[in-house]
Formats: C-alpha cells, sequence, structure tokens
C-alpha cells in the first residue's frame, strides 16, 4: 500500500468516525449539542482536523443524512421485499418508515427537519436520497390508482407519513392510534 493509500484510507476513516460520533451524539444529546468543539473532543482530533473533512455542522449534518437515507431505503426494502399482496406491502411499508423515524429520531431529523445543505427532488439529488425515494416508489407505484401520477402519490404519501412521524413526536397525536392511523392511510389512498 502506498503512503497516498494510506493517507486515504485514513482519511475516510476519520471521517466515518466524525460522523458516527456527530450521529451518536445526535441521538443521545439532540443536534443542539452538536458542536465542532464537543465532536473535536470525542474523537480527541483538533477542530481543524475536523474542519478539513468538513465545513462545519450543516455539512456534518447532511453527512449524517445521507447515511440515514441509505439505512431508509434498506429498510423499506427488507419490510416489504417478501409481501406479495399489494395493501399489505404498503401497509409494511408504512410501519417500517414509522419504526426508522422512532429508532433514529435524529437521523430523521437530519434527513428530513434541519438543513443539511443536501438538495432534494432536483437533478443533483445525492444519489442516497434518490435510492430512498425509489424505496417508497417501488411499493407505492403499484397502488396509485387509475391516471395518477406514481411520482406524485409517493409524495403524498410520504407526507402524510412525515406528518405521522412529526405530530406523534410532538406529542399533538397519541401513539397508541398509530395502527389506526396506518389503516385508514393505506385504506384511503393505496387502491388495489
Amino acid at each position: 500500500m502506498s503512503v497516498q493509500e494510506r493517507k486515504q484510507r485514513e482519511r475516510a476513516d476519520r471521517e466515518r468516525l466524525i460522523v458516527a460520533t456527530a450521529r451518536e451524539l445526535a441521538e443521545q444529546q439532540g443536534w443542539d449539542a452538536v458542536t465542532t468543539r464537543r465532536l473535536a473532543e470525542r474523537i480527541e482530533y483538533s477542530q481543524p482536523v475536523l474542519y478539513s473533512h468538513f465545513r462545519g455542522k450543516r455539512e456534518i449534518i447532511g453527512a449524517v443524512a445521507l447515511q440515514g437515507a441509505a439505512e431508509l431505503a434498506v429498510a423499506l426494502r427488507a419490510a416489504t421485499s417478501a409481501v406479495d399482496d399489494p395493501r399489505t406491502r404498503v401497509t409494511a411499508l408504512a410501519h417500517a418508515y414509522l419504526d426508522f423515524a422512532e429508532r433514529n429520531p435524529a437521523v430523521y431529523d437530519a434527513l428530513f427537519q434541519l438543513d443539511g445543505g443536501l438538495p432534494y427532488a432536483q437533478e443533483d439529488t445525492p444519489e442516497p436520497l434518490k435510492d430512498a425515494f425509489a424505496a417508497l416508489l417501488e411499493t407505492l407505484g403499484d397502488v396509485t390508482g387509475d391516471g395518477v401520477h406514481p411520482g406524485v402519490f409517493t409524495e403524498t404519501f410520504w407526507a402524510a407519513l412525515h406528518g405521522l412521524v412529526t405530530l406523534t413526536r410532538a406529542r399533538r397525536l397519541p401513539p397508541e392510534y398509530t395502527e389506526l392511523r396506518v389503516r385508514l392511510l393505506v385504506d384511503r389512498l393505496a387502491v388495489v
């Protein structure tokens, strides 16, 4: 291994450490606790080293969001891959989405609530974000109904799921009715 390859590997390792540490700190204490000073202390590197990887907290949030998008896509596909019935598959997708948000609140915030500097729904949208949307579309595209654009239907269904996550987390919706809400959402929107 050349010196150049070793340096690239070490740089990639440091970057993964920064992202993992930011994510861990955010999940434990919230995103307000994630500062470059605290990250530098936790990873035992100086702030200039941290800034050599990321220009600041916004880019770190973006990196966590991209990692989370990839994980969300995997979770959605895992939940729906073995299900044949379209309505049951949509229900599984909805539960997988809600479960992901509940298990990973800081990652969910990085993806959908905070400014990570990532372009959404544009040509230059990063692949992990496109793939997470594609994971939704793969299931929801089968239940759009006649004459409904699959992408627009997927956006609408996702918006409803996002609303459930956001309002439940804010204690505006009682969590004991989540199953009923999912059933209503699937029954009213998913056309088989």
